[in-house]
């Protein structure tokens, strides 16, 4: 519990119970983010037919292609050279 402890030493949680409490209402809510998107899948293949590996790795593509580079340039795996904004 050190961790929950150091917390309230810097003022971010009245105690340990309180960070405790907080902890487990985000692992709450976040199982039920998680099984709300289960569910959404199982619906969405029901309807559709199964996600293919080559459908995931299209989409994660093309989301990496939209994103936004934050924090300084990036570098492609392998490469070593700086990628544009919105490279893909």
């Amino acid at each position: 519990m050190a961790v929950a402890q150091e917390a309230v030493a810097e003022g971010r949680a009245e105690s340990v119970s309180a960070w405790v409490n907080e902890a487990l209402r985000l692992k709450v809510a976040h199982d039920q983010r998680l099984r709300a998107l289960d569910e959404f899948v199982a619906a969405f293949e029901a309807e559709h037919g199964q996600i293919t590996e080559a459908e995931m790795h299209e989409a994660a593509r093309r989301a990496r292609g939209r994103a936004v580079v934050v924090r300084g340039a990036q570098t492609s795996p392998g490469r070593g050279a700086p990628r544009e904004q919105g490279a893909a």
